[in-house]
């Protein structure tokens, strides 16, 4: 499905309806270099057969969703994202975002007008900007321009991903075939400068719903256990897992674990 924002950009997206009145609708936000599909192929497709729905879309920049001037950044994300969803109107909506992505999500959620979420579930959100992330954010652009996707892939998925991942798709990463960069007009390097500029300001007290919050323990770039306890804390309403064996991309690595907690989650929301 195609969703157009403007005569040039639009969302590529997929939407599967619950197939029972008590259903809830997964509405799920990429990280700045994922694919609706990871949710498709991995958690969301235990859930459909549950009865419940799914509402997954490319950010503009990535693959199907066209952007073609200006420049991405987290308001617009924010707006595209709200867009679609009036679009939509998926009932009893759940929101789960991965990485920055559920800041994405927490933010939509905060600046809807009639269509608010029933609960959260976000996947390795918890952080704070201070130097070392700010670094590393800095980075992920030195690394596409000099050598796109393909050379961020091979530099930080050892530092993203579990050991069995690691392991069984190690023959798909750091090829003979070289690296090409890519340009600054690119959706790809659009998304990370937005990435790096994102304003991590969101109150977290301001989520009134209910929220489960994973942890992969084995994600050695954006894990801070000290800050994540911290701002668990400021939650009305949440239930923390961590997940032993599994890095940052949690959807990817132990997507069947993530669709029996999501299922339990949302089963307790009224």
């Amino acid at each position: 499905m195609y969703f157009s924002l403007t005569a040039d950009d639009g969302l590529a997206y997929d939407y599967h309806a619950p197939a029972r009145r008590d259903g809830f609708t997964l509405v799920c936000f990429n990280p700045l270099t994922g694919d609706k599909s990871m949710w498709q192929d991995g958690c969301g497709t235990p859930l459909i057969d549950k009865g419940h729905g799914l509402l997954s879309w490319n950010l503009r920049g990535q693959a199907g969703s066209p952007f073609t001037a200006g420049e991405i950044h987290d308001d617009s994300i924010v707006d595209d994202a709200s867009r679609l969803l009036h679009h939509v109107n998926p009932p009893n909506p759940v929101f789960v975002g991965l990485s920055v992505g559920g800041l994405y999500a927490a933010k939509t959620h905060l600046r809807q007008h009639g269509l608010a979420c029933r609960g959260f579930v976000l996947i390795n959100t918890l952080r704070e900007i201070g130097p070392r992330l700010s670094w590393i954010n800095g980075a992920l652009l030195r690394l596409v321009e000099t050598g796109g996707l393909d050379l961020l892939r091979d530099a930080y998925s050892p530092l993203l991903m579990n050991e069995d991942w690691l392991e069984e798709h190690r023959h798909e990463f750091l090829k003979s075939t070289g690296y090409q960069p890519i340009a600054k007009n690119d959706g790809a390097w659009q998304l990370l400068d937005a990435g790096a500029k994102t304003e991590w300001t969101v109150d977290w007290r301001d989520i009134s719903v209910p929220v489960l919050n994973i942890t992969g323990l084995q994600d050695h770039i954006f894990r801070d256990d000290e800050v994540i306890a911290r701002l668990l804390n400021q939650f009305h309403d949440v239930t923390a897992l961590q997940y032993a064996d599994a890095g940052h991309m949690v959807p990817v690595e132990r997507p069947h674990r993530l669709a029996k907690d999501v299922h339990d989650f949302v089963g307790r929301l009224k």
